[in-house]
């Protein structure tokens, strides 16, 4: 009769400690690396960049690329939202002409174009302010086909933050 009773105790507990793991694994990203995340639905972001050095831009984007894909990130329960907006002297490096670029310069600008095809496809949203394009004298017809064209970068900007995004300023 013990015996059976100390069975039936430790098929219990196997089957409570079961569950409790199988609930922990359930949990979206509950702590993890990143305790911020902590009973977080998803992450929008909205990378507002501004800046027009095409060596940082380098760096910048593969940060902004993680941001997107990371598996912690990717383990929310809503799948995350990624938007770049470029306006002031960044809409210089999504242009393909390059005239006016420093030679030593050119390595990086290639680096950039290349990191903006596999933001798009990633899944990151971009758009251009038009309205800057035309203040930095580009071509339209010279920026690359990924980007969406917007009038304005900073509309752009609030309607992605009155949506709920967050916003990362790059200046």
């Amino acid at each position: 009769m013990v015996t059976k009773f100390y069975r039936s105790v430790r098929s219990l507990t196997v089957i409570a400690f079961s569950l409790a793991v199988l609930a922990l694994a359930a949990m979206p990203a509950a702590a993890g690396e990143y305790a911020a995340l902590t009973g977080v639905k998803g992450l929008d972001s909205v990378f507002d960049f501004s800046l027009g050095s095409a060596e940082v831009a380098a760096v910048i984007f593969p940060a902004i690329l993680d941001v997107h894909q990371n598996k912690e990130v990717r383990a929310l329960p809503a799948a995350p939202r990624s938007v770049i907006v470029f306006h002031g002297k960044a809409v210089q490096l999504i242009s393909t002409d390059r005239k006016g670029v420093e030679k030593k310069e050119l390595e990086a600008y290639d680096k950039v174009a290349g990191f903006i095809r596999q933001l798009k496809k990633a899944g990151i949203k971009m758009e251009v302010c038009m309205y800057a394009v035309k203040v930095f004298g580009i071509d339209p017809a010279t920026l690359m086909p990924e980007i969406d064209r917007v009038g304005n970068g900073f509309i752009a900007v609030l309607g992605y933050q009155a949506q709920g995004y967050s916003v990362q300023a790059i200046p």
